[in-house]
């Protein structure tokens, strides 16, 4: 997908916090969120919780883009470091993967300000879990 064509994420909480997915590969995948002030802790900052979600995302819609409909997957461990407060402007997550496998896939991610500072680091293990016929809820 080309970055500017973004795609909408599939889950409610990714568009209350506004995140757009702007590319999408196997290999990676990357999006962006303007921060808001709807997004701080009490001291003004960017809330933990944000970045742990653009972790988490991002690191989803890649391991979900490589299995290619051939399972699901759902996260099962999110290790989210921060690094550098932020006050504005746009956060940008970019996942890669580590590793994949049959049963688990694990990604790291890198949170960037708009001067591309890395501002928060994760990983995400998933797993990967076979589809049934007949199991097509969300």
């Amino acid at each position: 997908m080309a970055a500017d064509e973004p795609i909408d994420p599939h889950g409610s909480f990714d568009k209350l916090l506004g995140l757009r997915i702007q590319e999408v590969s196997n290999d990676r995948v990357v999006g962006v969120v303007a921060v808001t002030p709807d997004m701080f802790q009490p001291y003004g900052l960017v809330h933990g919780g944000v970045y742990c979600t653009l972790v988490e995302t991002v690191a989803s819609v890649g391991a979900a883009a490589w299995l290619a409909g051939s399972a699901r997957t759902v996260g099962i461990s999110n290790h989210t470091d921060f690094l550098r407060p932020v006050r504005s402007g746009q956060l940008r997550a970019e996942a890669t993967p580590l590793n994949r496998g049959r049963t688990t896939q694990l990604w790291q991610v890198a949170v960037t300000d708009e001067r591309g500072r890395m501002v928060a680091h994760g990983e995400v293990r998933l797993v990967n879990l076979p589809v049934v016929p007949g199991s097509e809820g969300p």
